[in-house]
């Protein structure tokens, strides 16, 4: 293992990613338009290090509007460009798109910001999709999303509120 890496686990953004290993239960909103939370539903998660904690792999289940969804979502940080990074996948949001993620250099938090196609007979237009994961406390974590306009409007999407029922350390 290199010693930037060493180091990024034991006093960076490794050590910030490596708490987010463990268990989840929470709470998983969505907007459609602002003001107006469409669904609210239970969520569970599981986030556990892989690949000796270069990365964490976050899979959850879900419902929206009672039918089931499930997500997988990678979380990392590129030591060599001084970023977070995420790659996202799910069955209700993303489609059978892949969505990969980029937060900017030296940000302390996680934060990236990715795009989507939102594609009609009439149309081609694409969106931004920001990601934000805050550790509120050491068992309580919010994952929330916004949708960036074409002209950079942003509004809140989701928002998911994470409880710890257990913690996994690989």
């Amino acid at each position: 293992m290199s010693e930037k890496l060493t180091s990024s686990k034991e006093n960076g953004a490794h050590l910030q990613l490596s708490r987010l290993a463990g268990e989840w239960e929470g709470t998983a909103k969505t907007w459609f338009e602002p003001d107006k939370v469409e669904d609210e539903s239970p969520v569970r998660g599981s986030m556990r290090l892989i690949l000796d904690g270069r990365f964490v792999m976050h899979e959850y289940k879900g419902s929206f509007a009672g039918k089931p969804l499930e997500g997988i979502a990678i979380y990392g940080y590129h030591l060599d460009l001084g970023k977070f990074q995420c790659a996202w996948i799910d069955s209700f949001h993303s489609g059978t798109a892949i969505m990969f993620s980029e937060g900017k250099k030296q940000d302390d938090n996680f934060n990236v910001l990715g795009s989507y196609a939102y594609v009609t007979p009439e149309m081609e237009q694409y969106w931004g999709w920001r990601t934000a994961i805050e550790i509120s406390k050491d068992d309580e974590i919010i994952i929330t999303a916004y949708n960036v306009s074409p002209e950079g409007d942003e509004t809140k999407a989701t928002e998911t509120v994470y409880k710890r029922v257990s913690r996994l350390l690989s």
